[in-house]
């Protein structure tokens, strides 16, 4: 959990894609094997064929193929760093910071340690799908913007692999096949605005967006002349 923590924080310091895309390979093989991890092997002994194979699945889903995935999109993409963030990336690491203190004070709160696998897993939850929120808001690549989907999905799986690990698993196989599917369209996507606009910057396209808004036939303003 405290890997998970250090992701968190090493994520919103992060300007090169590739370092993202390898913290979030490293929090995915977290995740994955979490089951395994989080199994009482005292008292229920070895973990079902079952249960380790969706495991070990799900890490390779995570740790492997959406980073692969990533890493190509941006070599096509040809982008190396997030340069001019929303939010500076020493504010970004405050905010998580924030998000931790105030994620241990609600799983406080919620007197649940009873019915979870770990104490830390509710506020370590919390402070990732946090962290991948503010990605996603704060950050004006495409890529990073889809690492941030990827964190938030870590966040959920977390939290989902912490409070039942039967429940766990089914949500997070659910949830993992929407995410695949979502990291493939906008890694293409990001592919393809790049190709055609040599950029992904979103900010920059929104911005391409309201100049056509308020210029709509500026193209055709020649033949009027």
């Amino acid at each position: 959990m405290a890997l998970f923590l250090i992701a968190d924080l090493a994520l919103a310091r992060a300007s090169r894609l590739k370092s993202a895309i390898r913290i979030v390979a490293l929090q995915g093989w977290i995740v994955g094997m979490l089951p395994i991890f989080l199994w009482d092997w005292q008292a229920s002994g070895c973990p079902e064929i079952r249960i380790c194979g969706i495991a070990l699945m799900n890490a390779v889903v995570k740790g492997v193929a959406m980073p692969l995935l990533l890493s190509y999109a941006v070599r096509k993409a040809r982008t190396r760093r997030e340069v001019e963030p929303i939010i500076s990336f020493q504010m970004s690491s405050f905010i998580v910071f924030l998000m931790a203190v105030g994620g241990f004070a609600i799983g406080r709160l919620l007197h649940i340690h009873e019915t979870i696998s770990s104490e830390f897993a509710i506020p370590v939850s919390f402070t990732t799908m946090g962290t991948g929120l503010l990605l996603i808001s704060a950050r004006k690549k495409a890529i990073t913007q889809v690492i941030g989907f990827l964190v938030l999905e870590n966040g959920i799986s977390l939290f989902g692999a912490g409070i039942l690990l039967e429940y766990g698993i089914v949500v997070e196989l659910g949830i993992l096949l929407d995410v695949f599917a979502l990291v493939f369209i906008l890694g293409i996507a990001a592919f393809q605005i790049n190709r055609t606009f040599s950029s992904t910057d979103t900010d920059r396209l929104n911005h391409l967006g309201d100049t056509h808004l308020m210029h709509p036939h500026h193209k055709y303003d020649h033949v009027h002349d």
